[in-house]
């Protein structure tokens, strides 16, 4: 028994390390030394959009993902806020607190929403009541995804579960090996039809969301170098969904459209990013590492075209909305630019905090959430 908890420490003390490491990564990326980004120069403005209202939750530090459903937009904050917005005029529809740290979150139905809190305990939200919370064997970073009366859940230790959203009754878990590292970062869980798509390693996997037994197992990176930070090659969140097709990125090693019906990997390009993606009907559309912003073709990932207008602005993962691709900075800047050319159609304004948590659309209506928990609606003039 001693030997098992001692695995399980060990596990956990190495997980850690690749989130210092990532951590530092980041440090020395915005130091005295880093490259600077270029000026921006006037707002061109060709964009007619205005600030439609705006709320406050609280800090978020943790991996956020805001969740749309129908109207409302769930979001938490890193105390234990979980909020439910109307997207179209940002009243409060319901707010509750879990009472402890949120670690990931937010995953929702509509009717359950459901976050993890840093005691690794998953706490379900119905109508902003809590019927019922379980202990989790493991760290998770991912936000639970709530389908089909059941509530999934990832860990860092490679495991999923399955859970009733309506008892809390465990239905089944699916173990894999673990990882020397993991990235303290949201990966991918998501459903595609009667599909749980999940993203393990460099991996995406098929799974039968009725039983956790797997039917599809696809490489979208291969770990490659001499040690186990070289090795990384976690699939993170934020993937470009078109019909049965799910493209994904590796971190910083790959970008990699996959058939979900069949299983099988249709295209693979070389990209050094860190977050996720999103397309339209012709184009996937990604954030690299140094803050470039590039369209691949989504048929085969030929290059359409690439941006370097914001590059060093330590962009979010892309959110695709109307003609323009949005991103956010760490200077609270919303960048909207041409899915055409990567030209800037017009800049927006928050609070002034980064914005990592990627930005979404409901009703009409633009949500970006910054890191100290101001919540922007922007829509059409």
């Amino acid at each position: 028994m001693r030997f098992k908890e001692n695995m399980l420490s060990n596990r956990f003390f190495r997980a850690t390390l690749a989130g210092l490491f990532i951590l530092a990564v980041s440090a020395c990326a915005s130091g005295p030394d880093a490259p600077k980004p270029a000026d921006l120069g006037p707002n061109p403005a060709l964009l007619g959009v205005r600030l439609a209202w705006s709320s406050k939750l609280g800090a978020v530090d943790f991996p956020l993902q805001a969740k749309v459903t129908g109207r409302s937009v769930s979001v938490a904050s890193s105390d234990g806020n979980l909020m439910a917005l109307d997207a179209r005029t940002g009243a409060e529809l319901w707010r509750t607190h879990v009472g402890a740290a949120i670690a990931a979150g937010v995953g929702s139905d509509g009717r359950f929403a459901a976050v993890v809190t840093r005691a690794n305990e998953l706490v379900v939200v119905d109508g902003g009541q809590q019927p019922w919370r379980a202990r989790l064997t493991s760290q998770v970073f991912t936000a639970p995804l709530v389908a089909g009366e059941r509530v999934f859940v990832l860990g860092a230790d490679r495991s999923l579960t399955a859970f009733d959203a309506k008892t809390g009754q465990k239905l089944w878990r699916n173990q894999r090996s673990g990882d020397a590292l993991v990235l303290r970062q949201a990966g991918v869980l998501i459903a595609v039809g009667n599909t749980l798509v999940v993203g393990y390693s460099g991996h995406l996997v098929g799974m039968n969301p009725l039983n956790g037994n797997v039917i599809w197992d696809v490489p979208v990176a291969t770990p490659r170098g001499v040690n186990d930070i070289e090795r990384l090659v976690d699939v993170v969140a934020g993937v470009g969904r078109y019909a049965e097709m799910v493209c994904a990125r590796a971190f910083q090693a790959t970008v990699a459209c996959v058939d979900t019906q069949r299983g099988l990997v249709n295209w693979k390009k070389s990209a050094s990013g860190s977050v996720g993606l999103h397309n339209d009907d012709q184009q996937i559309y990604g954030v690299e590492g140094d803050g470039r912003l590039i369209a691949w073709r989504r048929t085969d990932g030929e290059l359409v075209w690439s941006s370097d207008r914001l590059r060093y602005r330590h962009l979010s993962a892309p959110l695709m909305l109307g003609r323009s691709v949005v991103v956010g900075d760490d200077a609270g800047l919303v960048h909207l630019l041409s899915r055409t050319d990567g030209s800037i159609l017009t800049r927006l304004v928050t609070d002034g905090s980064s914005i990592s948590v990627t930005p979404v659309v409901a009703d009409g209506t633009l949500v970006v959430v910054t890191r100290s928990g101001g919540i922007f609606g922007f829509q059409p003039e």
